[in-house]
């Protein structure tokens, strides 16, 4: 067999055409999408990026692979001591080229985040700049186009390939944005929620769109009005857009080789942003409902009934443990992931009942997520500390996630905080689990890119002195000192 994995970054299904999105951002993806399965309920267990792809190269959740953030406590890859590597809980691409699979990436993920981990297994890797992530579309296919046109048409690759387009900042050519210009833009937020955000000053918020100074003519200054939305919605919409153009080049070159049709396609994301939910836009630094859901899209021979929708919960180590059972190979007993291949053939199956999710990289939550609920429970805010301890919110009344009925609701919370309860135990009784790497992270507080003394400068730097005295009252660390 041969596949073909697009690695999206901050891809939200509900921003592609396939997905129903009225712009038709992912015309080339759609192709795809028209002769295989989309599943409607896919989700990613630790967001953001590290920990998402460390779950993709081990088949295992944050809390026993160890990355769950970005470097430092509670950041460490944890695996077996010793020379040699785990049959149990092997590397997904060591054990398929173990299964005499060629297993290739484009990919400089590695690079960015020094990941050593994420080196393993493969029989080739090509890091194609040194941009460290902020390479275009265009940058990647120079690199691959003329590797699919060498060995395209051999047999038994896994080809991934990681297009980091819609992540910021969006430095595609001008024109994928501005072919939007006279397009409507979703009608959340509206202007009242986006005046109420005027206050909030955390990274990312709507008066704090930017950590520094400089931003591209691809987004706005800030988010003062819904001109404002859709200026940041048409630029995120642009590097979808330029990604799929991307991704029409690299079926154009498949059908030059007359193997379009042969070659099994996963588009997935390794999570995907938020756009105002709880006043955050274009980053991912939460355990939100915006931030883990994400596109799942499989299509190619021997997939039934193409075009479909799939209903059901799935993780995105469920994904990996289903190409595994794809191939004929049995999936790891020491791997979370579960296969759906059923679901592929169009047979009797049920999703899981319902989903736990972390993130530790911008704030500490844990949620538990079911047709009906969403649960977060908040250890550590970070700088977000307009997060509450305890959340629920209603899906079906309440898609944006905008009001918290926790207390309208107490056995609900009862419930579900008794799942996340109950999945914790499940997960300490693995063979070889260690530590749970949130408590490292709540101990030294999610502060990475951005530490508490640093954004209470710059509140100060823009007359946020209030604002910023509150922070530093918080976080009482001898290290935050007054600037004046």
């Amino acid at each position: 067999m041969r596949f073909i994995y697009l690695d999206i970054d901050s891809l939200r299904p509900d921003h592609m055409s396939c997905y129903g999105y009225d712009r038709r951002t992912t015309p080339n993806i759609d192709r795809i999408a028209a002769r295989g399965a989309r599943f409607n309920s896919c989700y990613t267990a630790s967001s953001p990026c590290v920990p998402s792809r460390a779950s993709f190269m081990s088949g295992r959740f944050g809390i026993n692979h160890g990355a769950l953030t970005h470097w430092g406590p509670g950041g460490e890859f944890q695996y077996p001591e010793g020379d040699g590597h785990s049959e149990d809980i092997p590397f997904f691409t060591r054990y398929l080229r173990k299964a005499g699979y060629k297993t290739v990436t484009f990919s400089s993920f590695g690079d960015r985040h020094h990941a050593w981990w994420y080196f393993a297994g493969w029989n080739e890797l090509h890091t194609h700049t040194l941009k460290e992530g902020n390479e275009n579309a265009d940058e990647v296919n120079a690199a691959v186009i003329p590797w699919l046109k060498r060995h395209g048409a051999e047999e038994d690759y896994f080809l991934h390939l990681q297009y980091w387009d819609p992540h910021t900042f969006y430095t595609y050519p001008i024109e994928y944005m501005e072919q939007w210009k006279d397009a409507l833009v979703k009608a959340y937020p509206d202007e009242a929620t986006i005046a109420a955000q005027q206050t909030q000053s955390f990274p990312r918020s709507a008066s704090f769109l930017h950590w520094g100074d400089t931003f591209p003519q691809t987004m706005p200054e800030n988010i003062r009005n819904r001109d404002d939305f859709k200026h940041v919605i048409d630029g995120y919409d642009g590097g979808i857009n330029y990604m799929d153009k991307a991704v029409g080049e690299l079926l154009d070159t498949l059908r030059e080789l007359g193997i379009e049709d042969e070659v099994t396609f996963i588009i997935s994301a390794d999570h995907a942003e938020s756009m105002g939910e709880q006043g955050i836009y274009i980053e991912h630094a939460s355990a939100t409902e915006a931030v883990h859901h994400i596109p799942l899209i499989i299509a190619g021979p021997g997939i039934a009934d193409p075009g479909r929708d799939v209903n059901g919960f799935v993780y995105n180590v469920d994904v990996i443990a289903t190409i595994t059972d794809l191939v004929g190979l049995p999936v790891p007993s020491g791997w979370d992931g579960k296969s759906f291949l059923p679901a592929l053939k169009n047979e009797a199956w049920q999703g899981r009942d319902y989903l736990v999710m972390d993130h530790a990289l911008y704030v500490c939550q844990r949620a538990v997520r079911d047709d009906n609920w969403y649960f977060i429970r908040t250890y550590h805010p970070g700088l977000y500390t307009h997060f509450e301890d305890v959340i629920l919110y209603d899906m079906a009344n309440d898609p944006n996630q905008t009001r918290n009925v926790a207390a309208d609701y107490p056995d609900v919370v009862k419930e579900m905080d008794h799942r996340l309860s109950q999945w914790l135990h499940e997960q300490t009784r693995k063979p070889g689990y260690r530590v749970d790497p949130m408590q490292k992270v709540i101990e030294t507080g999610p502060f990475k890119y951005l530490k508490a003394d640093d954004w209470v400068r710059r509140l100060e730097q823009k007359g946020w002195n209030a604002e910023a005295d509150r922070l530093r009252c918080r976080y009482s660390q001898e290290a935050l000192k007054p600037a004046y």
